[in-house]
């Protein structure tokens, strides 16, 4: 049986919709992946627009609040990425994990339209990176390339 392992951020707009398309990506057939908000905002389009840059897709993907998940669907590990997520995090019934992957917000930056696309694109090869070293921590088995890789 595949493990289960959730992203959490405040608005599942951006890093936590990048983590799950990611790790679905590298490992999808060894882990089932997951993402949620506590205060949901919709995917950004930036977050889109990078990962199709990369060959990864959102498609199927959409902002969800936590509570969709809460006491009905158990997690192995349930991996926040910003700090507010982390501080507020609720507390899931059974034996998951809980881990703590601090990204910026990327949405949060100020600049151009290709700055910001450029921070996008830094945290989502932040994440790509961090994903792949956990996979490798839990013994799975990656693609072999990360997505930055591809550019």
């Amino acid at each position: 049986m595949k493990q289960r392992i959730l992203f959490l951020c405040i608005g599942n707009s951006c890093r936590s919709q990048m983590a799950e398309a990611l790790l679905r990506h590298h490992a999808g057939d060894q882990f089932e992946a997951y993402s949620a908000g506590l205060e949901p905002k919709g995917i950004h389009p930036f977050a889109e627009k990078v990962m199709q840059e990369v060959g990864v897709s959102l498609a199927g993907q959409y902002s969800k609040e936590v509570g969709e998940y809460l006491g009905k669907t158990q997690f192995d590990y349930v991996i926040t990425v910003c700090s507010n997520a982390e501080e507020k995090c609720p507390t899931f019934p059974g034996p998951s994990q809980r881990l703590h992957w601090a990204f910026d917000d990327p949405a949060a930056f100020e600049g151009t339209e290709e700055e910001k696309l450029g921070k996008f694109r830094e945290v989502r090869d932040q994440i790509d990176e961090r994903i792949r070293a956990w996979l490798a921590e839990q013994g799975a088995s990656p693609d072999a390339h990360s997505v930055g890789d591809k550019r």
